[in-house]
């Protein structure tokens, strides 16, 4: 059902820098073929590290992007934002001229935003001294700088801030985009995250916790959600933006709406500060929240795009409170991990399974788990299985959460459902 007197949110364009690829159709092929994007790590000397394997984000080129001295100066988090920002508002066709500058945004979710300028300054400053330190050092390692650059390079200049909350950053940062177009203060919005955390200290860290897969034998097979040989999550990066549009001014531009975001929650676990809550408390909530604000009944749901990241405590938790969430249902909702393709992308994570969600949509066909050989008998879902799977999907949830028992949760529904209008004529409501 609608909701009345809200804006409703499009989501009018998909930007990818990714371990799958850039363009869209190329990343839905790796997803629905499950073909996972992770490998032995080459962006430093892993050989000494428990982990050595990750979804890397390969033959990038920021001057595709931005102009030589930018592309030296920004570190990989901005520059991963300012490529699938443009990507995004060219797959859009948005004229952002044309919405004007003051009603347009940016927010982007990252859980390290620039790390790695970050560790490349720390180490300049004990091999060299003050003066070896970058002048870009502060300016690039602040999270918010990203979503900056996207408004100073695109001339935009509505909400504009980053979003940290762990691995469910960019699912909060869409809902908080969101809910700007909602209320009126944009138009529309550019949002997403990114990451850029494939880094020594990160990759130690991780390690440390004994979060990651150390599947090094086998790296395409080491991302398993739900599987019962899973070990740990594979670290991934990349960024991915979307343009949200308000309904109504994307039907009067003849759009294509690849989904509405129509629901977003927002919780947390009141728990531990890496462990999920084992009863899956705040996640229930989270899920139940975002249905609510979305006017979607559990019945309605045809598919969830699951957090799973292939650790043993984090997916049995989550599967418990999916299946609570949609208890008494004629059959199990069709659930999947497309981390199992893409590694975990941390503060991109959100987005990511967004995208992903508004292309099962538009496609028809349900996204699979990979890897998914022997499925953990206490993971009682149906958990689509190394295979896509025919489906018409008219209403997905999209589940996201984060060290420190973040949890956000986003409602899409089929925006192929509701009639488009030609351009300047007969457009229905917002």
């Amino acid at each position: 059902m609608d909701l009345p007197h809200r804006k409703r949110v499009a989501i009018t364009g998909m930007g990818f820098v990714t371990p799958i690829g850039s363009d869209p159709e190329q990343v839905w092929a790796n997803l629905r073929d499950a073909r996972p994007g992770i490998d032995l790590i080459t962006r430093f000397d892993a050989s000494e590290h428990p982990a050595r394997i990750a979804g890397e984000v390969r033959d990038f080129d920021p001057t595709r992007f931005m102009d030589r001295k930018s592309a030296r100066n920004h570190g990989r988090y901005v520059q991963y934002v300012l490529a699938a920002s443009r990507l995004a508002v060219e797959h859009s066709g948005i004229d952002l001229a044309h919405v004007g500058s003051a009603d347009c945004g940016v927010v982007v979710g990252t859980a390290f935003g620039g790390l790695e300028v970050t560790e490349a300054g720390h180490g300049a400053l004990l091999s060299g001294g003050v003066r070896r330190v970058s002048p870009f050092t502060i300016p690039m390692m602040l999270a918010d700088m990203a979503p900056a650059v996207v408004a100073i390079e695109l001339r935009v200049g509505g909400p504009n801030f980053a979003v940290v909350s762990a691995c469910a950053s960019s699912g909060d940062a869409l809902g908080a985009a969101a809910e700007a177009i909602r209320r009126g203060t944009a138009t529309a919005m550019i949002a997403g995250g990114a990451e850029a955390s494939i880094t020594p200290l990160a990759m130690a860290g991780f390690a440390q916790v004994k979060a990651l897969s150390l599947r090094n034998h086998d790296p395409a097979g080491a991302s398993r959600p739900f599987d019962s040989d899973r070990d740990g999550f594979v670290m991934a990066e990349g960024a991915v933006m979307l343009v949200l549009e308000e309904m109504k001014h994307a039907r009067s531009r003849g759009a294509t709406i690849w989904a509405e975001l129509a629901g977003y929650g927002s919780t947390s676990d009141m728990y531990h500060y890496v462990a999920p809550h084992p009863e899956g408390e705040g996640v229930i909530r989270v899920m139940r929240i975002a249905l609510e604000d979305a006017g979607v009944t559990p019945a309605e749901i045809d598919y969830v795009n699951a957090h799973a990241t292939s650790t043993p405590g984090g997916d049995l938790a989550e599967a418990v409170a999916i299946e609570r969430v949609l208890d008494g249902r004629s059959s199990p909702v069709p659930v999947s991990s497309t981390k199992s393709v893409t590694g975990h992308m941390l503060g991109a994570a959100g987005a990511m399974g967004a995208a992903a969600t508004a292309l099962a949509m538009r496609h028809g066909t349900l996204p699979p788990t990979a890897n998914l050989d022997h499925q953990d008998p206490a993971c009682r879902l149906d958990c689509i299985p190394l295979e896509a799977r025919p489906a018409e999907i008219t209403a997905a949830m999209v589940n996201t959460f984060g060290f420190g028992g973040h949890n956000a949760c986003l409602v899409l529904r089929s925006g192929a459902a509701r009639p488009q209008a030609p351009a300047g004529r007969g457009a229905r409501p917002g």
